[in-house]
């Protein structure tokens, strides 16, 4: 095989790939036959492929798929943080979308003179809240969870795991609790809203006691997990009473 300069850094390349940058050497000019039948599905396809996957093992194998993840076993999956903030924004834009179909009056309400709306600040910054969440999990992981001999930033994937999942059954949540509001559905449908909060309540039991599968006895796992749920709910209490404390000082009464 001839030797050739990468295209991309210049470095001298034997193979279809430059080892330095991963630039193809058997580059090709862009002509719109090629641009819409090969780059374009081959996108695409790609994209879908690493994201569908990533959601199926977030929900067949959660935390084994994050101790892949954190092993070096990256090609197959979409980088969960991504996911998460595309998944969020689909989260945003039906919410919106729902509430479009809803009665005035549940939309807006009068608030009380000098008061400041709080939830209003929730739903403007909802991005950084959820995933605000992901630290919160993941310290209490890695207090109670030692066995994974995992440092932080790795429970941090393991928690990028846990909202993964949550804001995809955020989705179905969203969705229900709309239909639910719809004249003549059953009230069945109700149960059907209970019944996704408590999945996703649940589901980071499911994360962590796949991640630490054979590690740990049953029992010993219960007291783990029942501890972690308890330091999960201090830190997000705790931070939640700071941030109502920071906005009352600053704006006054905080509603919701």
């Amino acid at each position: 095989m001839n030797h050739n300069s990468c295209l991309n850094c210049g470095k001298l390349v034997h193979s279809r790939f430059c080892p330095d940058c991963g630039q193809r050497t058997d580059t090709h000019r862009i002509v719109l036959k090629h641009f819409l039948l090969h780059d374009l599905l081959h996108g695409v396809w790609h994209l879908e492929r690493g994201i569908l996957f990533t959601i199926r093992e977030a929900f067949v194998r959660p935390g084994q798929a994050a101790l892949d993840y954190v092993s070096g076993k990256r090609i197959r999956y979409y980088n969960v943080f991504y996911l998460c903030l595309l998944i969020i924004g689909l989260n945003i834009v039906l919410n919106h979308f729902y509430d479009s179909f809803l009665p005035e009056e549940h939309i807006q309400r009068k608030l009380p003179d000098g008061s400041y709306d709080a939830s209003g600040f929730f739903k403007d910054n909802i991005k950084f809240i959820l995933l605000g969440i992901v630290p919160m999990l993941g310290l209490s992981a890695y207090t109670v969870f030692g066995r994974l001999k995992l440092n932080l930033a790795e429970h941090f994937i393991l928690g990028g795991i846990c909202l993964l999942g949550e804001l995809v059954i955020g989705l179905g949540f969203f969705t229900v609790a709309f239909l639910v509001q719809l004249p003549g559905m059953p009230d069945a449908a109700d149960y059907a809203v209970l019944l996704i909060l408590l999945t996703m309540f649940f589901y980071p039991a499911w994360v962590y006691g796949n991640a630490t599968k054979g590690i740990y006895k049953w029992w010993g796992k219960l007291w783990r997990m029942i501890l972690f749920y308890i330091l999960s709910i201090i830190l997000m209490l705790f931070t939640l009473g700071l941030v109502l404390s920071i906005l009352s000082g600053f704006k006054g009464t905080v509603s919701f």
